[in-house]
């Protein structure tokens, strides 16, 4: 984004001078969160949950890289080196518990900085390459925390990776062959771990290199903002540093402590219990169950309990779970209302606030429940709701409802028609 009011940077130490002619990666930093990038006025605390996401990512992978130093890929061996870490290793527990409840952490994050985005709207033009790249980031951070939670090789990590790896055997033809190609055999064993480990260590670094595509993306058109409206005068902005700094440090501050309060206090609440027995393939749980941020998804796919014609129920059910994800990557194109806050589309807000969200507390609840009535039945409806409200509802409302009018400006929003308060 540029503006002809950004300050521009000029480094005065002479040191800084000669890095920044040579090198100039003070000059991006400035421009990237410094004063040099004019940020709109009127963000809200929901804009947070970007930096919040970017500091759950950093303490993943270093708080992952500590504890691969201790941990051993092997199935013989991998649930005793989780206990090795926990009991043995300096700090080890508390390590162990800050990237568990991270992961945790992690996606409530994510989880309300997408649906702010569905709100706001913040994958129309010319934002839509921004949206796309969080999409894929969400879709690898999904296969990341798949593959950590099978490591310690407790019975939810092996059954889980069971019925998980499973569903690729519902592919017609190549399925099977694909189901044993990535375990490495017919069952999760020492294969399927050491692949599952290499790749849940790879895969973040992979997120990290999107996520900066995601924020250089994001530079291009600017930040959105809770009112749509285009920056239009230097008025609408001011200085990511300090105003913006000051407020994603409070937020922090705020996440920091719910944080600590989990990983110190309730480290394994987000857990499950079954996950501290050894694994045994001979011994079914009565209940097999995805870590909490995998149950919308989970719920969806045992939504499907019937065949229809020549369909089997469980490929439905895999081809819903995974167009449940994929249904995001259209919206840009599903959604063509000219009004892009929510704030001032009165149906939209609506069917968001009454329809959309409770379903998807709905497929929350119903996907960590067992498998029975009426848990079904509620699944179903809600995966129904959740495919419409995408296919069908946002369509329709984006043509036919009569937004609010919009303010003439940021500036007007925020400080209201008073030109000369504006312009003070």
């Amino acid at each position: 984004m540029s503006f002809p009011w950004a300050k521009h940077y000029e480094p005065k130490n002479p040191v800084m001078k000669w890095v920044d002619e040579r090198m100039p990666l003070p000059r991006l930093v400035y421009n990237a969160i410094g004063a040099g990038y004019p940020v709109p006025r009127n963000l809200n605390y929901f804009w947070n949950f970007g930096v919040l996401a970017g500091f759950c990512l950093m303490l993943q992978i270093v708080t992952g890289v500590i504890l691969a130093m201790h941990y051993a890929p092997n199935a013989l061996v991998a649930f005793d080196s989780t206990e090795h870490i926990m009991r043995d290793v300096n700090w080890g527990w508390m390590l162990r518990y800050a990237h568990a409840n991270g992961a945790s952490f992690f996606f409530v994050v994510v989880y309300i900085h997408i649906f702010r985005g569905f709100f706001f709207s913040s994958y129309k033009a010319p934002r839509e390459m921004i949206w796309l790249l969080g999409v894929v980031i969400f879709l690898l951070m999904m296969a990341t925390a798949f593959m950590g939670y099978v490591l310690p090789w407790g019975q939810m990590s092996f059954w889980g990776a069971k019925v998980i790896t499973g569903l690729f055997g519902a592919i017609p033809v190549v399925g099977e062959p694909l189901q044993i190609w990535l375990l490495g055999g017919f069952a999760p064993d020492n294969a399927a771990l050491n692949r599952f480990f290499s790749l849940h260590f790879l895969l973040p670094f992979v997120i990290a290199g999107v996520v900066i595509l995601h924020i250089w993306a994001l530079h291009i058109p600017g930040s959105s903002n809770p009112t749509g409206v285009e920056v239009k005068q230097e008025s609408d902005t001011v200085p990511f540093h300090p105003y913006y700094t000051a407020k994603d440090g409070f937020g922090l501050g705020v996440f920091l402590v719910l944080y600590t309060l989990f990983v110190f206090f309730m480290p394994n609440s987000l857990g499950h219990p079954d996950n501290y027995i050894p694994a045994n393939p001979l011994s079914t749980p009565a209940h097999i169950v995805p870590e909490w941020y995998f149950w919308p998804f989970y719920a969806i796919l045992r939504a499907f309990t019937q065949d229809f014609l020549f369909i089997p129920a469980k490929l439905m059910g895999v081809i819903a779970m995974f167009a449940a994800i994929l249904v995001w990557f259209f919206l840009p194109w599903l959604d063509r209302s000219p009004v892009r806050s929510g704030l001032y589309r009165p149906l939209f807000k609506k069917f968001f606030w009454f329809g959309l969200i409770p379903a998807m507390l709905v497929l929350f609840y119903c996907g960590g429940a067992p498998a029975e009535e009426p848990y079904v039945m509620m699944s179903q409806i809600a995966a129904l709701y959740y495919f419409a409200h995408f296919l069908i509802i946002l369509p329709l409302v984006s043509s036919f409802e009569t937004p609010k009018p919009l303010p003439g400006s940021i500036t007007e929003a925020v400080l209201g028609k008073d030109q000369t308060a504006a312009s003070a």
